[in-house]
């Protein structure tokens, strides 16, 4: 077979789906995992993507690494295992079956059944896994689909169970009443992971409000909150010992406790000036000052210390609730208090609640007034300083977020609902509690996933006591972290988190294996074995099926030691205990222990690092350090966010949310591809349409190069036996220089790839794509357009052929597609022992003799001269058309300039110039003028800003440019000071000698002459000639090496430009014969040229 003529005109989307029904058809990803088998070992854990919903082009970006990775892997000669993951239980599901089923609550799910909506949430997860493979594959993501692991199997379960028998075993699992965020929604709690998910800005009415202080006439202390709603159960006040209280009288005559700071404080200042972190129509928040000035004025009458207020007793805004006068709290009733009779109203009174675990004052001057308002049973940090002070709770809300039995008007309001909020602030209006209200904006937390806000409500929940994080941090330093603060922001959240919450009062998801007794013990079960071992009743309707509920919670066990009969907690599992035992799950680390030891730990993971670190990355390090003391991963790569191309979250409702199966149907994946990969993984990758198209072109350049090479090989019969080889011999300067440049981008490609940085990998490609297609290429086109076979030309095919096959091999795991069908049209077609596929191949190995540094740096100082030069005229407006009569250039190097001279006629030919002069005066050229950029440099030196200004324009700014060009930052020294002046500081303004227009970079400097001649005019002309006969060649659909015979009509000034330079242009057209008349031939056209229109009329020549 011989290569193929390729059209530069390419369907991408279709030519996917060709290679993907190739690769299917033919089991390439089958033949590729047959080849490396037995090979070396190289693993990552798949991060198990939530099969809920189809795939997003967020998850595109993983899974896009994942798979370069593992094609790199494969390439090189490793053995992979290919394993794809789904995350399938957990409330995310759950949420999505209600909607579909109309449910608002939790009650909804139980008058349904349980069992029929945990088989819907089955469903769900099986039905998009399906979903989710698709895409996966459409986006070329070659995995054993057949071998997903779904984190709602039987193994993955029960391995977790023994991870918790061996807590249990070390006492390590305990239960506790606390208050925690809440859904009412959902009815059930939020670990501390899982709250900083759902943090929203939003704004809440908050109130000031004055609690009366007993025995002391018309005096308040005025007290702040953004949730009123708990204020039906405050029980303290807090204040700090060591602030300044102030004692304001209003016009009405009472006195109001305040602190003193607080007074004239602008609450919220830069939020509302910068319009960050600001909620749209919130108006700007009011001094108090503000607020008592509006209500008649005040007048300050004097301060008093925090520690002179502790001890005051004051009566609470809702004391007539008989909640609050319940003794030892409500719900959670404390027996020692309720013995004492002592209520929440017995223990209004102003406290110092301390200082928090790491030292800070819980109670701070700033925003709020100073006083604190405690309700140890709404709030974590009230509840901390209620069981220290040995304080009532008083706990309002029931599951639903809704007000109980014991709170009067308000019960069974939610205290989320506005309506709700309206009541309370009605009533405290009502009764003079209340001062005045504000619409406040801050940052609160809400469902990660339904949306809805949350609260804080004190229930009983389960935990791991994590005392043992240091044991988690040794091994987080034997990860290698890409990038490397992800390992302190890693050590920042070990050290600041708390327990682990592991309990959620829901349906889906893992069933905690914990029994309690009537004794109030409890008891984790480790297996399926044992559970079977122990069970007295319902393990015979268990048996057969996976353990969730409800079939599990039927089971009653006998206690090991106590034999009293429990039952089976009705909670499930956090669901990261799900995701961070997939280490041992997957890999059959209970049942067949060597072929876990074949495999952990993993090389390699990667996931999006926001909200990770305190998630998933968590989860696995904390699951492997307890159960094997070791990471479970050697690297793990993190990567940002995906936003749309104008940097905005992707929101369905806003209308910018886009599909994968839209993306990559309009884009295309290589794009989509090529847009991960080349992305620097710390910044936010802004995706979009618009972004897309510029990838695109640059996969357009590598098609054209390849298109490029296959048309003319396939019209010369390029036969590798034959041309294939390259002899070192033939070689041209651009030869060498390119091959140089092609095995340096395969040694840095095999180097940034086994260090996990394809975006790297991608950069170097696109500079060498550059360089190929508008530099080689465009310089050695006469040498493939030539008619006769001679070793020149030969040796161009040979080492194109080369730089192409191997090219296509260096970048064929981002690009898996075009690649595929670039492949198989130039080595395929070719050689029919070579591998069927390119992921069949080994990855290139960089040839060292191949590369010559010297000739690099040679032929990039040329092309450096050619560049400066295109500015210089894009500076002067003189198109490149026409030609000019000198370049000028100086640079200090003489073995460079002595190649420059060498191959002059390159830049003579590139900057379309007569003649080159080196000059050893910069000088005489151009002068440069350095300004200070004042905004930057007013903000880094403030009061030296005067001395740079005259410094600058006084000094050699020449001498000060070359310091520049040399260091990338010129110092300036004034007195005794020292300033040193970068990019960013100055202005720098290139000044070019009269009749030039010049231009310098990198230690070179070039001009141009712009006096233009007759001549220079008239070759002008026919080079514009030129250009519309290759557009209208290109528009009438020629190929690039058809022949033509031209019919037109010049006037007298074109057609004497013409006769002058008739070779050229024959030559550049590739036209055999022109008739100064207009005769209609195959293709018509006309076009305007220096204001005159010019018929023209094309045909193709018969040779």
């Amino acid at each position: 077979m011989a290569i193929k003529k390729i059209s530069s005109n390419v369907d991408f989307i279709a030519q996917e789906h060709e290679v993907l029904e190739f690769w299917e058809n033919e089991k390439i990803f089958n033949k590729r995992r047959q080849l490396n088998d037995g090979k070396p070992t190289w693993s990552f854990i798949d991060g198990p993507i939530t099969a809920n919903n189809p795939m997003g082009v967020h998850h595109a970006w993983g899974r896009t690494l994942k798979d370069i990775y593992n094609r790199y892997k494969a390439m090189t000669g490793f053995e992979l295992r290919y394993q794809n993951g789904f995350d399938c239980q957990g409330l995310w599901v759950e949420i999505e079956v209600e909607k579909e089923l109309g449910f608002k609550s939790k009650k909804d799910v139980e008058a349904f059944g349980i069992e029929k909506f945990v088989n819907l949430c089955k469903e769900r997860v099986l039905k998009y896994s399906k979903i989710q493979t698709e895409q996966s594959i459409r986006l070329g993501y070659w995995m054993d689909w057949e071998n997903s692991y779904f984190t709602m199997s039987n193994e993955n379960n029960y391995t977790i169970w023994r991870f918790l028998k061996k807590l249990f075993e070390e006492q390590k699992i305990y239960r506790d009443v606390d208050v925690v965020p809440w859904s009412g929604r959902s009815g059930t709690s939020y670990s501390q992971m899982e709250v900083i998910e759902g943090r929203k800005l939003v704004s809440h009415r908050a109130v000031f409000v004055r609690f009366p202080i007993k025995d002391r006439k018309q005096e308040y202390l005025l007290v702040w909150t953004t949730t009123p709603w708990t204020l039906t159960s405050n029980v303290v006040v807090a204040v700090n010992v060591n602030l300044e209280y102030v004692k304001l009288k209003s016009s009405d005559g009472s006195i109001y406790y305040f602190a003193k700071d607080n007074l004239e404080h602008q609450r919220l200042e830069k939020q509302f000036s910068d319009k960050k972190q600001w909620v749209e129509g919130v108006p700007k928040l009011k001094t108090i000052s503000q607020i008592f000035k509006e209500h008649g004025g005040y007048e300050v009458i004097g301060s008093v210390s925090g520690a002179e207020l502790v001890g005051l007793e004051y009566i609470g805004p809702f004391d007539d609730l008989e909640a609050q006068n319940k003794a030892g709290g409500y719900p959670f009733v404390n027996e020692h208090l309720e013995k004492e009779g002592v209520t929440s109203v017995s223990q209004h009174k102003v406290i110092d609640p301390g200082k928090d675990k790491i030292g800070n004052d819980i109670v701070v001057s700033g925003e709020g007034t100073g006083i604190v308002h405690m309700a140890p049973g709404c709030g974590d940090i009230d509840h901390k300083v209620g069981k220290e002070k040995n304080l009532i709770n008083i706990a309002p809300l029931d599951e639903e977020a809704r007000f109980m039995d014991n709170f009067g008007w308000l019960k069974n309001k939610s205290a989320t609902e506005p309506e709700t909020i309206d009541l309370i602030i009605e009533d405290l209006k009502k009764r003079h509690f209340l001062v005045y209200v504000e619409e406040y904006p801050h940052v609160y937390p809400h469902c990660w996933r339904s949306g809805d806000e949350l609260v804080f409500r004190l229930v009983e929940e389960w935990y791991i006591n994590m005392d043992w994080r240091e044991k988690i941090k040794s091994v987080v330093d034997d990860v290698d972290w890409i990038p490397g603060w992800g390992k302190d922001r890693e050590h920042e959240w070990l050290d600041n988190m708390g327990d682990w919450m592991i309990s959620k009062k829901r349906f889906w998801g893992l069933a905690l294996p914990i029994w309690v007794f009537e004794d109030d013990s409890f008891y984790v079960v480790g297996s399926e074995k044992e559970l079977k071992e122990l069970a007295v009743s319902g393990f015979e309707s268990f048996d057969g099926n996976s353990p969730h509920r409800p079939w599990i919670d039927e089971i009653q066990i006998k206690h090991p030691e106590s034999g009293l009969i429990g039952k089976r907690i009705l909670d499930v599992g956090n669901p990261w205990l799900d995701a961070g035992i997939v280490p041992f799950s997957t890999l059959d680390y209970i049942s067949d222990r060597d072929k876990w030891d074949k495999w952990y730990p993993a090389d390699f993971v990667t996931e999006c690092f926001p909200g990770q670190f305190r998630n998933w990355f968590y989860s696995l390090l904390a699951m492997s350090s307890w159960l094997e003391g070791s990471a479970p991963f050697k690297t793990l790569l993190g990567h940002a966010l995906v936003k749309d191309e104008d940097g905005r979250e992707m929101h369905k409702s806003w209308g910018n949310a886009i599909w994968f199966d839209d993306a990559a149907e309009k884009m295309g994946v290589d794009v989509m591809r090529w847009m991960y990969a080349g992305q620097n993984l710390e910044s936010n990758l802004f995706f979009g349409y618009g972004p897309a198209d510029d990838i695109r072109k640059k996969l357009i350049t590598f098609w054209n190069v390849y298109s490029f090479f296959s048309t003319y090989a396939s019209v010369d019969g390029f036969d590798l036996k034959k041309h294939g080889k390259i002899k070192l011999e033939n070689l041209t300067i651009l030869d060498k220089w390119v091959l140089s440049k092609l095995h340096i981008l395969i040694r840095d490609g095999r180097n940034y790839l086994d260090n996990y940085d394809v975006a790297s990998l991608v950069n170097s490609f696109d500079i060498f794509l550059e360089d190929l297609s508008n530099w080689y290429i465009r310089r050695n086109r006469r040498r493939f357009w030539k008619s006769e076979d001679d070793q020149d030309k030969f040796t161009a095919y040979a080492t194109l052929y080369h730089v192409l096959v191997n090219s296509i091999k260096c970048i064929a795991p981002v690009l898996p597609f075009c690649t595929e069908k670039m492949y198989k049209n130039l080595v395929v077609n070719l050689d029919s022992k070579a591998p069927e596929s390119v992921h069949l191949c080994d990855y290139p190995k960089p040839k060292t003799d191949l590369i010559d540094d010297d000739i690099i740096k040679k032929v990039d100082s040329l092309k450096r001269v050619v560049e400066l030069g295109r500015s210089a005229r894009n500076q002067s407006k003189v198109k490149i058309r026409q030609p000019l009569l000198k370049v000028l250039y100086a640079i200090e190097d003489n073995e460079t300039s002595n190649f420059i001279h060498d191959y002059k006629d390159i830049i003579l030919d590139e900057l379309n110039v007569k003649s080159i002069e080196r000059i050893t005066n910069a000088g005489s050229l151009v002068k440069y003028n350095i300004k200070p950029n004042l905004p930057v440099l007013g903000r880094k030196y403030k009061s030296g800003l005067k001395d740079i200004r005259a410094v600058l324009s006084a000094g050699d700014n020449d001498e000060r440019f070359k310091e520049y060009e040399k260091t990338g930052y010129i110092i300036i020294k004034k007195d005794d000071d020292v300033y040193t002046l970068e990019k960013e500081d100055i202005i720098i303004e290139t000044l070019a000698a009269d009749g030039f227009s010049a231009v310098s970079g990198k230690g070179i400097t070039v001009g141009l002459t712009l006096e233009l001649n007759d001549e220079l005019i008239q070759e002008g002309i026919v080079r514009d000639l030129v250009r519309q006969v290759q557009n209208i060649r290109k528009d009438a659909g020629f190929s690039v090496e058809d022949r033509i015979i031209i019919s037109w009509k010049l006037d007298s000034e074109f057609q004497e430009a013409f006769v002058k330079f008739e070779d050229y242009f024959c030559n550049e057209t590739l036209t055999t014969l022109i008739d100064n008349s207009i005769t209609d031939h195959d293709y018509n056209a006309e076009f305007e040229l220096r204001e005159k229109v010019i018929k023209i009329s094309l045909k193709i020549a018969n040779i």
